[in-house]
């Protein structure tokens, strides 16, 4: 059959059941377990085949089963009560943002947030691993919480990969095309006039000559939406249209081609649908292209390209999650040219002005050659940046002090803010239902109140126990399931598929261990020492069980390789049925490991991991972390709430951290851990192992929900730059103007300038004496007003601060006091200073004297 189009025809459902459509199509079923109730006992076995999906369920059940559930009370009054939840969500008006964010509501406002990938449930699979579960988590937040938000993204529909083993263990990927008619995305409709739907929306991106249609789709979040781009229309080439097939597939050239589509289809997508946004969130530097069309813009309606450039970035926050300076993309300046050669005249530009917004040198084939780095260009075009945890924050400042050259690492504009998740996403019904007996009516509305968690002590052991055995038994049920599947895909003999119903003991202490398999995770850190590894599986007083999964990159064989290793230790006698790999890592494997393990394991190579938040939905269920000191954990561990991996330090040696690191990993598995988890009291109950459990869920749930990381987003940016932004682009974008014009000047200057500083000091001085610094500048043409010359004194990691005042003449001067004992190193600096800069640092150019 020589297919032209399809549509989805739905079931005409009852009257008494009527809105299962209405809810099939917005994503709030995806954190509702009693909405997902509705739809699975329609037909289990359809739910649990089609990913959880339940407008594929809705399609694939029969007329009869919809008329007797209809008729069932039972099943009514489950329906009535999740619609009355779901009506009180949506129309809710009294919302966090209504009381504490009112600023960004009205024309001009609101966030666009734009991210390459979005983790919202596996049945919507555009997603590969964490960043993408962030941003779905981002967004479900960002509906409670009531913000004027909409989300950017692709529709990719082959989405990442399914991964599947093969009977050695060796990691294949299959590729399912996506039918978009059975999944909760329907087509954008451009709005009309008098606000009803007109055509399907449609928006364009001219690269290397070719018009490139895409088409718009729109996911619903609880309040908020989400606009997909899908080039896989009739208009394009056959090519053109696998732009959005895949994500993270193929070469630099296919890579750069869909970060254009992303920056720039998002922006008109936006405008094309009447979105109203005030500031924009770059979600990774895959997003930065959107400064291009936002700029080309403003260039269009008569703005020079530096006011538009200012007026774009006063506005726009960066978000990196790259913790390393090769995971940046950087493009060399030849392959740029073939896709952005046309934008310096559509931006009334030079080349050469726009690269520089974007130069990275690489050292490419022993060269040291110039590249247009994404990330480079977003923190350029933005006025704010973010690292995703205070350590990564730290990083960050490292990676990039090359561009602001002679600031110290921790004066580096890029600040932080901790990830969260999504707690109702993560959370298992069992503890809702134990927090329901415990938290006030509303506590699903204040995750992030602190207070507000310590009533979770108040549960009984006999209670919070049950419901994390419970967890546990359905968790080893999933795991045998998958297990068997994958033995009978492969062919597997009869003796070996029966095994799999013995695999894991629900009574035994079970550690989880599921991320992505780059190398650097260290997968395979626990089997640095197997007979150490076998004595303490194979313990009979206190045995231990390991329960893996993740995904590598297809072109990551190292990460592959790790993944084979740990699948063939599983298949070796002394660990066989205590240490198992499950295939096809998602969010549906996610969700059943963080909910039922007893503890969760991550030891990735401190500090490259930028945050990490797997360990953080497991403790939202009552699984301590037991972890290496980086990313989230080395904030979140209290001492009592789980257990630290190796110490609070990097190594130059690379061997030398893993032996310390495994050496510490088995020695706390032994002595604290294990000993831990078994001690139990005459009535067999373990009390210390439960506070430890309570303890995890009470410090946790609420400073490592996406509740706390949207809110820190509102208050330390996007109302911030939502002023700011207003403030550049008022009067016509005068200050915008003011300041490009500036910025031109001091840049043409700051070459000429000089500055030469002496100090008398004396050899040594009392505490609280003070010394004079002076200096002479010459100013280059550069009015006193627009430079700041201070004296910088440093004492360990200590940095002090002071002005030196004109005297004029290009003559400085300041009394320094010395207020503590101490060696200090002296510097004078200078630097050019506005009232409207966002930071004192943004232009990155400082002179030392």
């Amino acid at each position: 059959m020589n297919v032209i189009g399809k549509v989805t025809v739905l079931p005409r459902l009852p009257a008494a059941i009527s809105r299962l459509e209405e809810l099939a199509y917005n994503l709030y079923w995806s954190w509702t377990p009693r909405a997902q109730e509705l739809y699975s006992v329609l037909n289990p076995e359809v739910w649990n085949r089609f990913q959880h999906n339940p407008v594929r369920t809705l399609l694939e059940v029969g007329a009869e089963r919809l008329a007797e559930v209809a008729a069932d009370a039972a099943y009514l009054a489950r329906y009535a009560a999740v619609l009355t939840d779901f009506d009180a969500y949506m129309n809710r008006q009294d919302t966090w943002a209504s009381r504490h964010a009112a600023g960004l509501a009205g024309a001009g406002k609101g966030i666009a947030y734009f991210s390459m990938e979005y983790g919202y449930h596996e049945s919507l699979p555009i997603y590969s691993g964490g960043l993408g579960v962030l941003a779905g988590d981002h967004c479900k937040s960002a509906s409670d919480l009531g913000l004027p938000f909409t989300a950017v993204g692709m529709l990719f529909r082959q989405g990442y990969f399914t991964q599947l083993f093969n009977k050695d263990g060796w990691q294949g990927e299959r590729y399912d095309e996506l039918d978009l008619t059975t999944l909760p995305v329907r087509p954008a409709k451009l709005p009309n006039p008098d606000g009803t739907d007109g055509d399907e929306a449609r928006v364009s991106v001219r690269i290397m000559g070719r018009e490139i249609v895409l088409r718009l789709w729109t996911l619903q979040v609880g309040r908020i939406r989400v606009l997909l781009l899908d080039s896989n229309v009739a208009e394009n080439s056959e090519e053109d249209r696998k732009l959005t097939a895949r994500l993270y597939g193929g070469n630099q050239e296919l890579r750069i081609q869909q970060y254009l589509l992303l920056g720039i289809g998002g922006v008109r997508a936006l405008r094309a649908m009447k979105v109203s946004a005030g500031v924009y969130h770059m979600n990774e530097g895959h997003a930065a292209f959107m400064a291009l069309e936002r700029v080309r813009e403003l260039v269009a309606s008569g703005q020079d390209f530096r006011a538009a450039t200012e007026a774009v970035a006063s506005a726009t926050l960066f978000t990196t999650h790259t913790p390393v300076p090769a995971g940046n993309d950087a493009y060399a300046y030849d392959l740029t040219d073939r896709y952005l050669g046309d934008w310096p005249a559509q931006l009334n530009t030079s080349r050469a002005e726009l690269y520089e917004l974007a130069r990275q040198d690489q050292n490419w084939d022993n060269q040291v050659v110039p590249s247009f780095s994404m990330s480079v260009f977003a923190l350029r075009m933005s006025r704010a940046a973010n690292g995703v945890s205070r350590l990564h924050g730290e990083v960050s400042r490292g990676i990039w002090n090359f561009l602001y050259q002679g600031a110290e690492p921790e004066e580096v504009p890029i600040g932080h803010v901790t990830n969260g998740a999504h707690n109702l996403t993560f959370l298992a019904q069992p503890y809702r239902d134990l927090f329901t007996g415990v938290l006030p009516h509303d506590w699903t509305e204040r995750l992030e109140d602190r207070a507000m968690w310590e009533a979770v002590r108040g549960i009984s052991d006999h209670d919070l126990a049950a419901a994390k055995r419970a967890q546990k038994v359905e968790m080893v049920e999933f795991v045998r399931a998958s297990v068997r599947a994958q033995q009978e895909r492969n062919g597997a003999g009869a003796a070996d598929v029966a095994a799999t119903d013995t695999l894991l003991s629900p009574d035994a202490l079970t550690i989880g261990f599921a991320r992505r398999f780059a190398t650097y995770k260290r997968a395979t850190l626990l089997f640095r020492d197997r007979a150490r590894l076998s004595r303490i599986l194979n313990n009979p007083d206190r045995p231990v069980q390991f329960v893996f999964a993740g995904k590598a990159h297809p072109a990551d064989n190292p990460g592959k390789a790790f993944i084979q290793e740990i699948y063939r230790v599983s298949q070796e006698s002394e660990f066989r049925g205590k240490i198992v790999i499950l295939e096809n890592y998602d969010m549906n494997v996610a969700r059943h490991l963080v909910q039922g393990v007893d503890v969760w394991m991550n030891n990735p190579r401190r500090p490259l991991e930028a945050s990490g938040t797997s360990g953080m939905k497991a403790s939202f269920n009552g699984a301590p972390n037991f972890s290496v000191l980086d990313g989230w954990w080395v904030e979140g561990y209290d001492g009592h709430n789980g257990w630290p991996i190796g110490d609070e330090r990097e190594y130059a040696d690379l061997n030398v951290q893993d032996d310390a690191d495994a050496f510490s990993l088995y020695r706390t598995l032994e002595d604290s851990i294990a000993p831990l988890y078994y001690a139990q009291d005459s009535e067999g109950q373990n009390h210390g192992w439960l506070e430890t459990v309570r303890q995890a869920i009470v410090t946790v749930s609420p400073e490592f929900s996406m509740q706390r990381q949207v809110i820190d987003y509102v208050q330390k940016y996007y109302l911030p730059l939502s002023a700011r932004g207003q403030r550049v682009q008022e009067n016509g974008d005068a200050l915008a103007r003011q300041l490009g014009d500036w910025k031109a000047w001091i840049r043409q200057q700051w070459p000429f300038v000089s500055l030469q500083a002496n100090a008398q000091l004396p050899a040594s001085v009392n505490p609280g004496e003070h010394v004079t610094v002076s200096a002479q500048v010459n100013a280059a043409g550069i009015a006193d007003g627009d430079l700041h010359v201070e004296a910088v004194l440093k004492r360990g990691e200590h940095m002090i601060r002071v002005p030196l005042e004109s005297k004029g003449q290009g003559q400085y001067e300041a009394s320094v006091p010395l207020e503590g004992s101490g060696l200090y190193s002296f510097g004078v600096r200078m630097m050019p200073v506005h009232a409207a800069l966002s930071s004192e640092f943004e232009l990155g150019l400082l002179k030392w004297a």
